[in-house]
């Protein structure tokens, strides 16, 4: 049985222009969208950044896609997605990362030798404190013996940025959401998804869900694919540990050749470019491949374009799948689309 994904948003920048961020937040909320994602802002804080958003009465339900973990502290980052939650009266997705070996190096004095164990002590920690327990914990990375005033909020999901397998097996024993980004629906369906069911029967524990962070643009006159993949997403594929993962599912990416790489995104689709229709196509297979929620970012039209053609190219994304949703949902019971009224 077929499923479309909830469609979310990811505001592709870092936040320092909230005048801009607000018109993202906005066009979650006119389109019935299920969040607005951000990832690790060094201008203004992510989390400063949505509850700017909340206090200007913008309250959507945000997630952070991701936060490094060695910015903050474990009790912080309670403190901060619990606040969220409390802030715009809806559950956040708080997702974190490791990060850049390097950053993580020119914070700690050395890398993590096992970001896994990293991420799994992180994310164990923030879990209890949010649970309400005094949390007596002694880990490799992460140490702390506290504990939290409790308040009513709403639900927080925790969440990973995962790229192969075995972050995917750690995720499934300790995430309620892997997020991923510049990840093939093939690698997804054969790798991801199959190694976060393992992790999560390791604990005999849910598997969690997973947001694919999809990179889109609408075809249209006078526009360069190419050139609008690597204005997104030129760190990304300068960066070995994204070039390792394209290579695992089969593509030909080299980190000391980004130009090459925006290329082979978009030949391969990963990059997803066309009409509203081809696009809604693309999204379904990520629905088909595991994906239980997707955001679109249009960061290459954003960085080229400006905010009305990227908020446009949105539009029409969402007007796409929704009329697919419609059409399917005509075919009878054999089609299910989610729970969201705009895709139902």
């Amino acid at each position: 049985m077929t499923r479309t994904p909830p469609l979310s948003l990811m505001y592709p920048l870092m936040a320092y222009d909230l005048d801009h961020l607000t018109a993202f937040g906005e066009v979650v909320r006119e389109l019935s969208l299920e969040r607005l994602y951000m990832g690790q802002s060094v201008l203004v804080d992510t989390h400063h950044a949505f509850a700017h958003l909340a206090g200007r009465g913008i309250r959507v339900p945000v997630g952070t896609s991701v936060a490094l973990t060695a910015l903050r502290h474990p009790l912080d980052a309670a403190i901060q997605a619990r606040s969220l939650a409390l802030l715009t009266g809806a559950d956040v997705v708080a997702g974190y990362s490791t990060g850049d070996p390097a950053f993580v190096t020119a914070l700690r004095g050395a890398p993590y030798a096992s970001p896994r164990t990293a991420v799994a002590e992180y994310l164990t920690v923030v879990r209890r404190l949010l649970d309400g327990e005094l949390v007596d914990f002694q880990g490799r990375y992460v140490r702390v013996d506290e504990g939290l005033p409790q308040v009513p909020h709403p639900p927080v999901s925790l969440g990973v940025g995962v790229l192969r397998p075995r972050m995917a097996y750690t995720a499934g024993q300790v995430a309620d959401v892997a997020i991923t980004l510049l990840t093939p629906a093939t690698h997804l369906r054969d790798q991801i998804v199959p190694a976060l069911a393992r992790g999560a029967a390791s604990r005999d524990r849910a598997v969690p869900g997973v947001t694919s962070i999809v990179p889109c643009a609408v075809r249209k006159p006078g526009r360069d694919p190419r050139r609008l993949a690597f204005a997104a997403h030129e760190l990304h594929l300068g960066g070995e540990h994204y070039a390792a993962m394209l290579r695992s599912a089969g593509l030909g990416v080299d980190a000391a050749d980004p130009w090459a790489g925006a290329g082979v995104l978009v030949d391969s689709g990963v990059f997803a470019y066309g009409t509203p229709d081809e696009l809604a196509d693309r999204l379904t297979g990520y629905g088909e491949a595991g994906a239980t929620e997707i955001a679109l970012s249009c960061a290459g039209v954003l960085l080229t374009e400006g905010l009305d053609a990227a908020l446009a190219d949105v539009r029409a994304i969402v007007g796409a799948m929704q009329d697919r949703a419609v059409r399917r949902a005509d075919e009878g019971p054999g089609f299910c689309t989610s729970s969201h009224p705009e895709l139902s």
